[in-house]
């Protein structure tokens, strides 16, 4: 029996408006048959069944303001800075009170603190002016917060309040490519051919399946086909081998 059951039970509801927000779509005939696509989310739901992002965060707020910061750096270089940072500054109000030159000197560690810095000072006084403090619920009113695009955004919805939505990031958008199994030229193009073949009940945890699979097997200078569950069914030209890893669940995150 495939083991996606825990995932689809906490499935949230709002799982239903899958097309809610939809970028535009490039079609693309890809060289997956609809079952081989739920195998590949089949075993990646074996392999990982409770998926989790790994930037450490405490609320909303605080996990827009790790995405934010997240970009052209690591996780792990991000999880270093916040941690000091979010223990005096979990609020916008808080971070407001902090000040930028304050806020620069605790996460100058990161690329392009400089900006980022004065981003989150900015997205801070916006949340405070235009929503009482209150992270907003739709991508709609998120992506108008300086620094935050569609992928912040994406990632918000899903991690902060359960909305199954695939955020595209670097790891996402090369597979989407490398795999041929949702071609585009854009995050955008990748992100509706993702949402266009990505099986329902699998979509909910779908996109930190795919970052984590790009992030510790399907990397950017060497894919480690000899480690990945979905070897004989990827179509990938790069790939070096074609026989599975053995599917078994791997170690607890500790995130």
């Amino acid at each position: 029996m495939p083991r996606a059951s825990a995932a689809e039970a906490k499935k949230p509801a709002l799982a239903k408006k899958r097309t809610a927000g939809k970028p535009p779509a490039r079609r693309v005939k890809i060289p997956y048959s609809p079952e081989e696509i739920r195998e590949i989310f089949r075993r990646f739901s074996v392999q990982r069944p409770e998926p989790k992002g790994e930037l450490e965060h405490v609320n909303p707020f605080t996990l827009v303001v790790a995405v934010a910061l997240s970009a052209q750096a690591t996780d792990a270089g991000v999880n270093k800075a916040t941690r000091a940072l979010f223990a005096v500054a979990d609020t916008p109000e808080k971070m407001l009170a902090l000040g930028e030159e304050r806020l620069r000197d605790l996460i100058k560690t990161i690329g392009l603190y400089r900006n980022k810095a004065k981003n989150i000072i900015a997205l801070s006084q916006r949340l405070v002016d235009a929503f009482g403090g209150e992270v907003p619920l739709t991508r709609e009113e998120l992506v108008t917060l300086p620094g935050v695009g569609r992928k912040t955004a994406n990632v918000v919805l899903s991690m902060a309040f359960g909305v199954p939505t695939l955020a595209v990031d670097t790891h996402v958008f090369r597979i989407g490519n490398r795999l041929r199994i949702a071609p585009g030229k854009t995050p955008e193009e990748v992100e509706a051919a993702f949402l266009r073949i990505i099986p329902e009940d699998y979509l909910f945890h779908a996109h930190h399946w795919l970052i984590l699979h790009g992030r510790y097997c399907c990397k950017a200078r060497k894919p480690e086909c000899q480690r990945c569950v979905i070897a004989d069914l990827c179509k990938s030209p790069e790939k070096t081998c074609d026989v599975p890893a053995p599917l078994v669940e791997l170690p607890a995150q500790t995130v």
